[in-house]
């Protein structure tokens, strides 16, 4: 099962486990990348961190945590955007819904959202538009 219900996502982060979502395509023609959302615990509650990945896998090579965050305009790394923290697991859940889209009943476990990111990609990268 690739998928938790809310419960079992708010049961991971009250035991200090991330969840995350893969969230499509973004980027342009010429610089395709992904995007993809976590909720990490951390001492002050909860984090929601974006992140935003060259769409360079393959079908043998599909772990979004292994693919090259998008540089900053800076030319710094970008190890992820942070939108809030909140006090609450459902806070942060409701949070990555609202303002990044995420879907309520597509949660994973951390590392398990590179499957719909394989799945993304055998499909042909249907929703590869800029955003």
């Amino acid at each position: 099962m690739r998928y938790l219900v809310e419960s079992f996502a708010l049961g991971a982060l009250s035991r200090g486990r991330s969840v995350e979502q893969f969230l499509g395509g973004a980027g342009t023609a010429e610089r395709p990348e992904v995007r993809w959302v976590e909720i990490r615990p951390v001492a002050e509650g909860f984090v929601v961190i974006l992140h935003e990945v060259e769409d360079i896998g393959r079908e043998d090579f599909c772990d979004l945590h292994g693919l090259p965050e998008v540089e900053r305009e800076d030319g710094e790394q970008n190890f992820g955007h942070e939108i809030a923290v909140v006090d609450e697991g459902a806070g942060a859940l409701y949070l990555a819904e609202q303002e990044l889209g995420a879907h309520p009943a597509r949660w994973c476990n951390q590392g398990v959202a590179g499957g719909d990111y394989l799945d993304y990609v055998r499909a042909g990268r249907p929703d590869a538009t800029p955003r």
